[in-house]
């Protein structure tokens, strides 16, 4: 209904216009004649935010509802009943012509505005009766960037060298280094690297 241009459906229940989801109406006019045969029928008019539609009085089935996505044209023409509504409908939709007569002209001349208008905000903002809701709203770029915090480095100039390093991966090491004699220890060791400190390997074992 909200697309397709319809031809004697069940728009009618009690007179009454059976309104789509987030349809509403905006003007129901009585008197208004379908210009479709040499005799013209009378019947009511509607008009929404969605559609137009129009149903004989004597017949509820005798209808026609056309979308604003359908109608191509919007005019007041003259004819051999006088002055009327006319609207095309687009080639997709069959392209028919169809023509309403409302009296007096300046409720003819109201509702051809109305209907412009109504038709203009459709357009920009179409209606297919399904509703969507975001769920979260994304977050924006700067709150999803993450400012880089630069760690606070201290270097402790008093940090021992490595000995383990210096002792157990010395890969070119050819011999044992000469012995020298330890006063602190009381007894002979292996000379050590120079930078290294007995007090410095012990630091590291404890």
């Amino acid at each position: 209904m909200y697309r397709d241009f319809k031809l004697r459906s069940a728009l009618i229940q009690n007179k009454q216009l059976r309104l789509l989801p987030q349809e509403h109406l905006y003007d129901k006019i009585n008197g208004v004649w379908n210009l479709s045969s040499d005799q013209g029928n009378l019947g009511t008019f509607f008009i929404t935010n969605v559609r137009i539609v129009w149903h004989a009085n004597m017949n509820d089935s005798f209808n026609v509802s056309i979308p604003y996505l359908q109608i191509r044209s919007i005019k007041i023409r003259d004819s051999k009943f006088g002055l009327a509504l006319v609207i095309e409908s687009s080639q997709q939709s069959g392209g028919y012509v169809l023509g309403f007569r409302i009296d007096p002209v300046d409720k003819l001349q109201a509702s051809v505005k109305e209907i412009n208008s109504l038709h203009k905000v459709y357009s920009a903002s179409p209606i297919f009766g399904v509703d969507y809701e975001m769920e979260e709203k994304p977050q924006s770029l700067e709150a999803l960037t993450v400012e880089q915090i630069q760690d606070d480095v201290e270097i402790d100039p008093d940090d021992h060298p490595d000995a383990f390093v210096a002792y157990f991966a010395d890969g070119n090491k050819q011999q044992d280094r000469e012995p020298v004699f330890s006063e602190e220890l009381g007894l002979a060791i292996e000379k050590l690297k120079d930078g290294f400190t007995l007090q410095g390997l012990w630091e590291v074992m404890s």
